[in-house]
């Protein structure tokens, strides 16, 4: 596929991501959702971009286009789209988001009527119908078939109610000074509001959306900011949202970002002693220190890597009858309470451990010393396939040779090769990662 990349479409805006495309990209959605449609409503959110009023009035005529009335909620967190597709009973949703990127990209999210996100065999349904002009043609309906849309703005209290439920009822955030960063996004009103009734003495940060400034200089990409806030207002912990608020990032009292791993780690032991954790471990990627599985065994769980992508951590959740698990970069998944990355339920749960344990965020969050871990990102003008470039094989071969676990693979949301190595000890990693990035930078670059 060329459209889909690891979480919709995605790319700048008027370039790749333009209103042509958007609106064909519906129309197709469209189509290939009519066949299960059972009231025929599409649920449209998005983000604070400026380029996102374009996305979705493009959005809008393409859907109802082709017979589909809109039900426009405006900005909410990526999780929400989720949760109020299932609660208003629409037949799917979409979400127009470029989550953790600048503000000059965008992009589009889809989900079915249960809340999930689509797998890539419909994507590439929804691909080939993209692509039929033929079809897209013939698709279009006429007078009383044409949908119609309608802008709904109070739907925000389902959602925090929904979330609001996820935090025990026996436990109360007074006393608690909360930094909440929420990267000019869509968590700008939702997250603070939360905190807030739940009793927490809140300072609000990146609640400011201009159009432009999404996560510029704030949230999840920029936990420098909160870092400063934390320790200038001597708050208890920091909270920090990406663009579309599916992603966490958190700062201890010492404003020192707490790593994703170790994160994961503690509320995973933590629903295993609560007898809450289904499947007898947790899954996370790829991507995750050894240092979070050695612990999870020390307490006698198993871990599971998926592919890099919380849809794939989903997916594996769902094989493995496990409701917990999540990516090292922030997306964390409790299925009890939401179908895809959450940041600000996700947030919820770690406070109320936080709170229970009632020791400094810098104890509770810290389980177990990580192992080194390099992670690089090079621009590329090609994503090559692996097997096409020569050498490569050879080079894996000796960094597994130098006890180091490796992963290279391609961004699926920018031109971009990630490179990770992590091993034992620092200074042979930074030698086999400047090694790396040679051979990269010459193969590809």
């Amino acid at each position: 596929m060329t459209l889909f990349g690891t979480d919709g479409v995605r790319g700048k805006a008027g370039k790749k991501v333009t209103a042509m495309n958007a609106m064909r990209l519906a129309m197709a959605t469209g189509i290939y959702f009519k066949q299960f449609s059972k009231n025929g409503k599409i649920l449209v959110g998005k983000d604070t971009r400026r380029s996102g009023y374009m996305i979705e009035n493009a959005i809008v005529s393409g859907l109802t286009a082709v017979g589909f009335d809109v039900i426009q909620i405006g900005p909410m967190p990526t999780p929400a789209i989720a949760f109020l597709t299932e609660n208003m009973r629409c037949d799917a949703g979409i979400m127009i988001s470029a989550s953790h990127n600048p503000y000059y990209d965008n992009g589009i999210k889809f989900f079915d009527a249960e809340g999930n996100k689509l797998n890539r065999e419909i994507e590439a349904k929804i691909e080939a119908i993209y692509e039929d002009n033929t079809l897209l043609e013939s698709a279009q309906v006429t007078d009383k078939a044409i949908g119609k849309s309608k802008r709904i703005d109070d739907v925000i209290g389902r959602y925090i109610v929904h979330i609001k439920n996820s935090f025990p009822r026996e436990l109360s955030l007074c006393g608690k000074r909360i930094v909440m960063d929420c990267a000019n996004g869509a968590g700008y009103i939702v997250a603070p509001t939360i905190l807030q009734e739940l009793g927490a003495e809140v300072v609000v940060i990146g609640d400011r959306p201009d159009g432009f400034n999404i996560n510029e200089g704030c949230g999840a990409m920029h936990p420098e900011y909160l870092s400063k806030v934390v320790l200038d207002k001597r708050a208890d912990i920091g909270i920090a949202l990406d663009g579309d608020a599916d992603r966490l990032v958190m700062v201890d009292e010492k404003g020192e970002v707490i790593d994703g791993d170790k994160l994961m780690a503690v509320l995973a032991v933590h629903l295993q002693q609560q007898g809450a954790l289904t499947g007898g471990g947790m899954v996370a990627t790829v991507m995750s220190n050894q240092g979070l599985e050695d612990y999870l065994h020390a307490h006698e769980l198993n871990l599971y890597r998926s592919a890099v992508g919380d849809k794939n951590v989903v997916a594996l959740m769902q094989e493995k009858g496990i409701n917990f698990g999540g990516e090292q970069s922030g997306h964390i998944i409790f299925s009890d309470y939401a179908k895809t990355g959450d940041g600000i339920s996700s947030a919820l749960q770690a406070l109320a451990y936080f709170v229970s344990a009632n020791k400094p965020a810098s104890e509770v969050f810290n389980p177990y010393v990580s192992y080194p871990q390099l992670l690089v990102n090079l621009l590329v003008e090609e994503k090559r396939p692996f097997d096409e470039i020569e050498g490569l094989d050879a080079l894996q071969k000796e960094v597994e040779d130098a006890n180091m676990r490796h992963l290279f693979r391609y961004s699926g949301t920018e031109n971009k090769i990630r490179l990770l190595l992590e091993g034992s000890d620092e200074k042979a990693l930074e030698a086999m990662m400047q090694k790396c990035e040679t051979f990269f930078k010459g193969a590809l670059v």
